[in-house]
């Protein structure tokens, strides 16, 4: 039976990773998604899986510094309208409900930003904006771009295994990078932390 050291090991060996691939980000890049929040009228977030929770975070600690955020597909969700901007969060930027929310987006003249770790991809594509976490290329083969398909197939891709299957570099970089940035926003727009602690939600 493995121990405690090695899921020390296995801590070290993602932390290694994602510390590398952090000098491999753009700061145009990052500059100019930043710029994109800030001037958005409202921000969406938008993922799959394990994406979609990351997704969510990002969309809750927006509205504790103040911003007006939703998630895509939430039954309190308004209309989105031009000027707002809509953040999908996908590894690969194939995942078919994925596609589908920036092919909206762009039909309904909001902006489209995008954190992945293919550029290149149909999502990548549409996107104005994008940041790019780095990971290795795809193999010369078409990636199924059902979610479930990928899931079991092995179809998300990381530097390292046996974690590479599951998607685990690029969610845990996006965690780290989507918290980085509200850190960031919160010095930009002066907010400090007795502000964010009266957004809290007190009725749980």
């Amino acid at each position: 039976m493995s121990g405690c050291g090695d899921v020390k090991m296995n801590m070290r060996t993602m932390t290694d990773e994602i510390s590398r691939r952090i000098e491999e980000i753009s700061d145009d890049e990052i500059s100019s998604f930043t710029s994109s929040i800030l001037t958005a009228r409202r921000i969406y977030v938008a993922g799959a899986g394990r994406s979609g929770l990351i997704a969510r975070a990002f969309a809750m600690r927006l509205m504790h510094i103040g911003l007006e955020s939703y998630v895509v597909g939430e039954t309190v969700t308004p209309a989105m309208e031009p000027g707002d901007a809509v953040v999908v969060f996908s590894g690969t930027g194939e995942t078919n409900s994925m596609v589908d929310i920036a092919e909206s987006t762009k039909a309904l003249g909001g902006t489209l930003c995008l954190i992945t770790s293919h550029r290149g991809s149909s999502i990548g594509k549409l996107a104005d904006y994008i940041v790019e976490i780095p990971s290795e290329p795809p193999e010369d083969r078409e990636w199924p771009n059902t979610f479930e398909v990928r899931q079991l197939t092995g179809g998300y891709k990381s530097l390292f295994q046996p974690l590479a299957a599951i998607g685990t570099f690029f969610e845990t970089a996006a965690m780290i990078f989507s918290d980085a940035l509200i850190a960031d926003l919160m010095d930009i727009r002066k907010c400090g932390i007795e502000e964010v602690m009266k957004r809290l939600s007190n009725i749980q």
